[in-house]
C-alpha cells in the first residue's frame, strides 16, 4: 500500500513535470538543437553522480552489446525530440502532444512487423479510432497566424517524433537486465555527443533567462523527472502506470492555453479525444466494443 501511495505521487509528478516540457523549449527562445543539446548535457550531469552512487558504471555491469542497443536508442531519442520540439512552432504544444500520443500503436506495428507478436482485433480497432482522430486533426482549419502547410509540418513532425519513440521503446525492451537510470544516461550522452558540433560552432550570446530555461530542462525535466518515473514504474501496477501516463497530454493542454492562449477548434478537440480515448484503452488492455447480434 505505501509503494503504491509512493509510486502514484512519483508518477503524477513526472507526469505533471513532462507536461510543462514544451512551456520551457518555447520560453527558452533557442533553436531546437540547442535546447535539445542542452538538455542532454545537463541531464547527463545530472544522472552520472546518481549512477556512479548506485555502482552503475563498474566495468562489466553490462555488455557491449547492451551499450550498443542502448546508444541506438538514444539516437531515437534524440531525433524524438528534436522533431517533437520543432512541432510546436508549426502547430501548437497542445496538437503537437495529442499525435505524438499516439506512440503506443507505432509501438505495437512495430512490435507486429518485427517481433511476430500478435495483433488483436482490439489493437485494431484502437489503432483505427487513433488514425481517425489524427485526420480529424488534420482536417481542422488552423488558427489564421498559423499557414496550412505549416501546420500540417508540425502534424507529421509529431508522428515522426512518436515513431522514433516506439523505436527507442522498442530497443529497451532488448535491454532487460541493464538498469533504467543507466540506458537514460547513455542516451543523453549519446546526445550530447551527436549535437556537440552544432553548439561548438555557434557564437550567439545565450541571454541568461534562457539558460534557467535550459538548466531547468536538463536537471528537472531529464535527470530527476526520470529517476521519478523508473521509480514509480518500479512500484506501480502497469495499468495504473498507463492511468497516470495521461496527465501528461492534460497538463501539456492546459499550459498550451493558460501561457499562450491557444484555443482548440471543435475539430481538434474531437480529434484529440478520440487519440488519447484510443491511447488510453491500448495501455490498459480494454477490448474493443462488440456489438451482440440480434437473436431472431
Amino acid at each position: 500500500m505505501k509503494d503504491n501511495i509512493r509510486g502514484t505521487v512519483e508518477m503524477t509528478a513526472a507526469m505533471v513535470i513532462s507536461g510543462t516540457i514544451g512551456w520551457l523549449v518555447v520560453l527558452s527562445g533557442r533553436p531546437v538543437t540547442e535546447v535539445v543539446f542542452w538538455r542532454c548535457l545537463f541531464g547527463a550531469a545530472t544522472l552520472l553522480p546518481i549512477c556512479a552512487s548506485m555502482g552503475l558504471l563498474r566495468r562489466g555491469q553490462v555488455s557491449y552489446q547492451q551499450l550498443l542497443l542502448a546508444a541506438l536508442g538514444g539516437v531515437a531519442i534524440v531525433i524524438n525530440w528534436l522533431l517533437l520540439f520543432a512541432a510546436y512552432s508549426h502547430s501548437s504544444i497542445s496538437i503537437a502532444t495529442a499525435v505524438y500520443n499516439t506512440q503506443p500503436f507505432m509501438l505495437v506495428g512495430l512490435g507486429a512487423l518485427l517481433l511476430r507478436e500478435e495483433l488483436t482485433r482490439s489493437k485494431v480497432g484502437w489503432l483505427l479510432l487513433s488514425f481517425a482522430g489524427v485526420l480529424l486533426i488534420i482536417l481542422a482549419k488552423p488558427d489564421s497566424s498559423e499557414s496550412g502547410g505549416s501546420y500540417l509540418i508540425g502534424i507529421l513532425m509529431s508522428l515522426g517524433a512518436a515513431f522514433c519513440y516506439a523505436v527507442a521503446a522498442l530497443i529497451t525492451k532488448k535491454l532487460k537486465g541493464m538498469p533504467p537510470h543507466l540506458i537514460a544516461f547513455v542516451q543523453v550522452l549519446v546526445g550530447t555527443l551527436l549535437l556537440l558540433p552544432v553548439v561548438v560552432g555557434n557564437e550567439s550570446t545565450i541571454a541568461l533567462d534562457s539558460w534557467a530555461f535550459l538548466i531547468t530542462l536538463g536537471v528537472v525535466h531529464t535527470g530527476l523527472m526520470y529517476i521519478l518515473l523508473y521509480s514509480a514504474i518500479q512500484r506501480l501496477p502497469t495499468s495504473l502506470t498507463g492511468a497516470l501516463s495521461f496527465i501528461y497530454p492534460a497538463v501539456a493542454f492546459l499550459v498550451d492555453a493558460l501561457a499562450f492562449g491557444h484555443r482548440l477548434h471543435p475539430l481538434q478537440i474531437l480529434g484529440i479525444a478520440a487519440i488519447l480515448l484510443a491511447a488510453a484503452a491500448m495501455v490498459l488492455g480494454w477490448k474493443w466494443p462488440q456489438i451482440a447480434a440480434r437473436k431472431p
